[in-house]
């Protein structure tokens, strides 16, 4: 039964995309919705002259004090918890939840069984995992949609007219720090590096956080459907988020790994993605789901940490009933987002791939594992990253390394201590042509059958807007590059 929230005082934290999703439902719904934001700009004015139009009333440039009367905080991801708006509330006895919490007590808004969840979560490659898995359920003829941290906002997926059969959700540690009570059908953890620590107070927080998508399970779909906790038999700390998790009795455990898999695992056996989790007689018999070139896109072979990806969507979807076909036509159909391994083009026997979105040492390590050899462009904002290990493991494959950015002087410092002999070149320029002089001394520093690949282990907003900008001007140097530019 959907919470009733005529009359209640709402204040929504935020107007992003989430915060203005959830502020309209509410007001719609009979709350009484103020939204605070500490911006001023133009944008934000845009989108609160838009929501005064429903009727939300708009508070911005102050977003420290909570509003008189407030009796609920929905919070928009990536509001610290620390924050003063936050503090007030808890003073004052008020709950706060996030947009992912409040869509799960909307669910049964408009009548009818809710959608189950099949949810994703882990440092790097939700996202794509995600997409993937609503290939897969699209290719087995369900209505279903990716959501969360990615494409339609939750709330606006569990209040749409016509019904999903099931929701692909992406979900971040942000947002599940603000959601006790989302139970997905299914859940997957693909890995767990450190990352937003700052936020989260501490490595442990950031696990904890995590760990919450294992909740899993309230109520049975039926038919062939399992309830399922998803990890990498790689991430070891995947496993004991699941043995630590609080589950329903008849949940299962199911593993995914880039080997022959055991028991209640997929895996891959001579390049074909297998299912030995939800077959008949998984102890001598393994289901073939997809073979590894069906995941090819354009590029050549698809990297590691993609094909795990596919496993842990396939597991996902299996756990749902979903055919093995529908998984083989699933990641057939799927095209990754832009700058996510994304091949650009080919100069002078040189192959250029764009993954910007790595933004990351441990996004940057799955990258650059995919290449050999390879000249590497890395650097921006290091959000207190350390780089030893992520420079270790590639010292093998580097051909070169060219830096930019505000923080690449701490990645120079440890190729001086992990791989001496690489030739290292600084571009100490932060104008709208450094991305281009970057290429082009990639390109000096390249033999025909290298890569030069763009995995810059660092946040972009120090010399671009965000991951997206960047990826671009990479992609517009190495077109001009083969044009002869």
């Amino acid at each position: 039964m959907s919470e009733d929230y005529r009359g209640r005082t709402v204040t929504v934290a935020g107007l992003g995309v989430s915060g203005v999703s959830a502020a309209r439902a509410l007001s719609h719904l009979g709350a009484e919705v103020t939204v605070v934001d500490g911006g001023e700009g133009e944008a934000v004015q845009a989108r609160a002259r838009e929501l005064e139009k429903d009727g939300v009333t708009v508070r911005l440039g102050d977003a420290r004090t909570l509003p008189a009367g407030t009796d609920l905080v929905v919070t928009s991801p990536g509001w610290r918890p620390d924050s003063p708006l936050f503090a007030a509330a808890g003073e004052a006895g008020v709950e706060v939840i996030g947009d992912v919490e409040l869509a799960w007590r909307l669910r049964g808004h408009r009548g009818g069984a809710p959608a189950p969840w099949l949810a994703v979560t882990g440092t790097n490659g939700k996202t794509t995992t995600v997409r993937m898995l609503t290939a897969m359920l699209a290719a087995a003829g369900l209505r279903t949609a990716a959501v969360g941290n990615i494409g339609t906002p939750l709330v606006d997926a569990v209040l749409a007219e016509e019904p999903y059969d099931v929701l692909a959700v992406e979900l971040s540690s942000y947002q599940l720090h603000w959601a006790p009570s989302v139970r997905p059908w299914s859940a997957a953890v693909l890995n767990v590096a450190p990352d937003h620590l700052d936020w989260h107070g501490s490595m442990a927080g950031y696990l904890a956080d995590k760990g919450r998508i294992y909740q899993v399970a309230t109520g049975t779909p039926g038919g062939e459907r399992v309830a399922c906790c998803v990890y990498n038999t790689a991430d070891p700390a995947t496993e004991q988020l699941v043995r630590e998790a609080d589950v329903e009795e008849g949940t299962r455990a199911i593993g995914f790994t880039l080997g022959t898999p055991a028991p209640s695992e997929l895996g891959v056996v001579d390049d074909i993605l297998v299912d030995r989790a939800f077959v008949p007689n998984r102890r001598s018999y393994a289901q073939e789901l997809a073979e590894v070139a069906d995941l090819a896109t354009g590029s050549g072979r698809p990297a590691p940490h993609n094909i795990a990806n596919a496993l842990a969507a396939a597991a996902l979807a299996r756990a749902f009933g979903v055919p093995p076909q529908a998984v083989r036509d699933g990641l057939r159909a799927f095209r990754p987002d832009a700058h996510r391994i994304a091949h650009v083009a080919d100069v002078d026997g040189v192959a250029y791939v764009d993954d910007s979105k790595a933004t990351n040492t441990h996004a940057a390590a799955a990258s650059l594992a995919a290449y050999d050899p390879v000249v590497w462009i890395a650097g921006g904002l290091a959000k207190g990253a350390t780089f030893d290990d992520l420079v270790r493991a590639a010292a093998g494959r580097l051909r070169g390394v060219v830096l930019l950015g505000a923080d690449r002087g701490l990645i120079r410092e440890a190729l001086a201590r992990h791989a001496p002999d690489v030739p290292v070149v600084d571009v100490d320029r932060t104008d709208t042509g450094a991305m281009a002089a970057a290429v082009g001394a990639a390109a000096e520093l390249a033999r025909p059958g290298d890569t030069v690949l763009l995995a810059p282990a660092c946040a972009s907003m120090d010399m671009f807007t965000n991951y997206q900008e960047r990826g671009d001007a990479f992609a517009a140097a190495v077109r001009a590059r083969a044009a002869g530019g």
